[in-house]
Order: C-alpha cells, then sequence, then structure tokens
C-alpha cells in the first residue's frame, strides 16, 4: 500500500509543479475559488514559512534522510497500521517532492495561495507532508499499542519485551 500511494502522490506533485512552471513567477494561472484560493507561481528557496531562506541544498539533504529513515521503517517492521502506512507515505512523497525540486531547480515551486487568510503559498507535496504527520500521530494516538494494559504504560510497546516488532522478530 505504502508505494502505490508515495508514487501517485509524487506524480501528481510533479505535475502540478510542471502546470505552474509554465508561467511566469508572481503570475495567477488557472481557475481559482474567488476570496478563497487562486494559483500563483512562487519559488521558495527555504523551508515552510520562508525559514532557512536560501539553505536549499541542506533542506533538499534533510528531506532525503528522512524519506530514508521513512523507507526503512516502513519496510523493516511489521504491524504497522493501515493509516500509519497511508501517512507516511504521503510524508514520503511530499519530502521526496520538495527534494527533487531543490536539487532540480534550487528552490520549491509553489503555486497554491490562500486568499481568505495569510498563508504562505504551498503545493502538493506540503499538503502531503502536512496530512501525512497529522494522521501518523493520530494513528500513533489511537493505536492498540498505546493502551496500557496489565500495568503496562503501553507506550512505544509493540511486544512484550517492550521493543518494536521487526520483519526478523
Amino acid at each position: 500500500m505504502f508505494l502505490p500511494i508515495a508514487i501517485i502522490w509524487l506524480v501528481v506533485d510533479i505535475v502540478t509543479k510542471n502546470i505552474a512552471n509554465a508561467n511566469a513567477v508572481g503570475d495567477t494561472f488557472g481557475p481559482s475559488i474567488p476570496g478563497i484560493l487562486e494559483f500563483r507561481l512562487v519559488h521558495n528557496t527555504g523551508g515552510a514559512w520562508g525559514i532557512l531562506g536560501d539553505m536549499t541544498l541542506l533542506l533538499g539533504l534533510v528531506s532525503v534522510l528522512i524519506c530514508v529513515v521513512i523507507a526503512i521503517f516502513v519496510f523493516a517492521y511489521r504491524d504497522i497500521s493501515p493509516l500509519a502506512i497511508i501517512s507516511l507515505a504521503l510524508v514520503f512523497a511530499g519530502g521526496l517532492g520538495n527534494a527533487i525540486d531543490r536539487f532540480e531547480y534550487g528552490y520549491v515551486v509553489d503555486m497554491i495561495s490562500t486568499i481568505f487568510i495569510d498563508f504562505p503559498v504551498f503545493n502538493v507535496a506540503d499538503i502531503g507532508v502536512t496530512c501525512g504527520i497529522v494522521l501518523f500521530i493520530i494513528s500513533i494516538i489511537f493505536s492498540k499499542d498505546c493502551i496500557a494494559s496489565d500495568g503496562d504504560s503501553g507506550v512505544g510497546a509493540s511486544s512484550a519485551s517492550g521493543r518494536i516488532k521487526g520483519k526478523g522478530d
């Protein structure tokens, strides 16, 4: 389930960025929802809200490192809930999509601009990362392994020994 979701989200991110890149920086394009959102091309060399401006290479490397850790986690451990797998696939695809931009262009292509609230311009990858993190937190909160039983705190315990079960366990 992880790979198909990650691939689909990454493809949607790449396609929307290619559509945005066909326009001039700062120009609005495509349909809009009056008073709610518009599509406007922005090149972001920093992170969210422009933090770490002009640190594109470092942010790209950190994104790749996080994607590697996510992939190792997903493929090394069993008993991961479907919600956690979906959430990690979204974070993986979003991180990889923005890392590709950083290495290919030297900036991230953003294009979704909210009108009703002062909020940074963002992209499909950002949606994946944000929603994926929220869904992952929800998956942890509602995980049966986080519910205390028989005097064990249960927090982080996936087996009697209190460690996460690996594929070799």
